[in-house]
């Protein structure tokens, strides 16, 4: 569970390749200072309160735990009599505690990529503890931590299809975070994107990635570590945990084909861009859905969701909104794919109900998978813009003239790459 943890805490420092990579040269040190930025400010905001919002035992309308009954970890790590147990009871809680942190980190990180290029660092990192703790902690409470989206008798599947022995009869799935992670950031990331405004020259300029080799190893290693995402989150070395990787390999794969496909088709190229996005796109889609389904359902779940985030970038010039790094077309769209897919291609052979395609109440499942994934998206958007609008005093936008010499230079009084001239005067 370490290694796991260490793993997902390695995919934020791949996003910030893979976002810095796509960004221009201008804006690539800003783009990745977004997720470190992430990384500090959730880290600390998470042993406060975060853990005790998401897995506090005194939950609050279903929606989250109290802040303050585990402030600061308080009762969580243990003390002169051993260590506190766990949920499994294999190893200590505060193994949960640094698993559970990389979640929310990599998370809020996602979201950068949505308004690259003309957002305040400050701001930004305010908006990270301050969304974390109004959507995030309460949606990981909602979905993991026993409230309104999991399979208690309190939740949504509970009251649509009924509850026995205090657990719903159809209960929801997101193995690792279909809903928490990718429907969250994506619509966070769309919120933002429409209410923060275009960025100079959209639509009239061509915002091309500075660094493509940037975005392919940043690609491989958010693979790497997505490993410790979705094996980890079978919380045991066991046949689940070899389940999610396999499921994991076989969709990312068969995503990064479907793209490559739709690309060709469409354009006529198959692009280094269109492969690290389809990898991206497949981890998406699979996340949720890595331990309830079959391995040839994850290639098949993997292939669609390629095609579909590669078709879904295309959106932002059609409606008119600004996400910069496509996190609605991958994120936002793979993750609403993968959360629904579990309700056709789940097996019902790994501690789940069947899916649509794998027995005669399949569609029950489906019924489920479909409201929680609309339930995330509505608390999400409400959520988010509740965010933008208690931070709007301190302004989201930098100015115009920054904007166009470029972010780095006004953000952060650094550029990525010293031209001749500045070395010589150096």
């Amino acid at each position: 569970m370490l290694m796991a943890a260490s793993l997902v805490l390695l995919m934020t420092p791949g996003l910030a390749l893979f976002y810095g990579g796509m960004s221009r040269q201008k804006s690539v040190l800003n783009m990745m200072m977004m997720s470190f930025g992430s990384m500090g400010v959730i880290a600390i905001v998470y042993i406060l309160w975060g853990w005790s919002m998401s897995y506090g035992t005194q939950s609050i309308a279903g929606i989250f735990a109290n802040p303050f009954e585990q402030f600061g970890l308080a009762g969580v790590i243990g003390d002169a009599d051993g260590w506190v147990a766990g949920a499994t009871g294999t190893y200590p809680q505060v193994i949960d505690v640094g698993f559970q942190v990389t979640f929310a980190i990599i998370t809020c990180a996602l979201i950068s990529g949505a308004i690259a290029e003309r957002t305040k660092f400050g701001t930004w990192l305010a908006f990270t503890g301050l969304w974390v703790t109004l959507c995030y902690f309460p949606l990981a409470h909602m979905v993991w931590g026993g409230g309104l989206l999991g399979d208690g008798e309190t939740g949504f599947a509970s009251w649509i299809f009924g509850s026995t022995d205090g657990e719903a009869n159809i209960a929801p799935v997101d193995f690792a975070g279909g809903t928490v992670v990718h429907i969250n950031a994506g619509m966070a990331g769309l919120v933002l994107a429409i209410l923060i405004g275009k960025r100079l020259g959209f639509g009239k300029t061509a915002f091309r990635p500075h660094n493509l080799p940037f975005v392919m190893l940043g690609a491989a290693l958010l693979w790497f570590g997505w490993f410790g995402f979705n094996a980890g989150s079978a919380f045991a070395a066991d046949g689940a945990a070899g389940l999610a990787w396999v499921n994991t390999t076989a969709a990312t794969a068969a995503a990064m084909l479907g793209w490559l496909a739709t690309e060709r088709l469409r354009d006529g190229h198959a692009t280094s861009l269109g492969a690290a996005s389809g990898i991206v796109a497949g981890l998406v889609a699979i996340t949720p859905a890595a331990g309830s389904v079959h391995p040839l359902g994850a290639i098949a779940i993997g292939a669609i969701a390629g095609a579909l985030a590669a078709l879904a970038i295309s959106m932002k010039n059609r409606f008119g909104y600004d996400d910069a790094l496509d996190v609605v077309g991958v994120h936002l769209v793979a993750g609403l794919w993968g959360t629904i897919a579990i309700g056709l291609f789940a097996t019902g052979t790994f501690g789940t109900a069947p899916g649509l395609f794998f027995g005669g109440d399949g569609w029950k499942l489906l019924v489920v998978q479909i409201v929680i994934a609309l339930v995330a998206l509505v608390f999400t958007a409400i959520m988010t813009t509740v965010c933008f609008y208690v931070l709007k005093p301190l302004g989201w936008r930098i100015d115009e003239a920054a904007e166009s010499t470029g972010i780095d230079g006004a953000e952060h009084a650094e550029t990525a790459y010293e031209s001749q001239t500045q070395a010589l005067r150096g």
